[in-house]
């Protein structure tokens, strides 16, 4: 009995070292690229271009006025949080026209 443990261990151990062989061959990792659809849609309106400027980078327009009726408060801490949390590269200048226009003029503002 204790022979068959040992072949059975010696089998499984075997069997797992070819089956991770195997799995670590499956898994191949290369980088891919894609391009993003860009949209035309630009924000109109009084105070429009810092939004054009700095949103539009990585969001479109529609992305942003589909969004709920949003308060300034709440538009302030979005646009924090994309310059804090996401890294945006917002000047420092442009963050209260932004979340003015925002608030006020975006078909979500209304």
């Amino acid at each position: 009995m204790q022979r068959f443990a040992q072949t059975f261990g010696v089998l499984c151990a075997v069997m797992m070292l070819g089956a991770t062989a195997q799995a670590k061959d499956s898994f191949d990792f290369k980088s891919e690229s894609f391009d993003l659809p860009t949209g035309e849609r630009m924000f109109t309106g009084p105070g429009a271009d810092p939004v054009n400027n700095n949103c539009l980078t990585c969001h479109s327009a529609g992305m942003v006025t589909v969004q709920p009726r949003l308060s300034k408060a709440t538009w302030e801490g979005i646009v924090k949080k994309m310059i804090n949390v996401y890294k945006a590269p917002v000047p420092d200048a442009d963050v209260a026209p932004i979340v003015d226009y925002l608030s006020n003029h975006s078909s979500a503002g209304k």
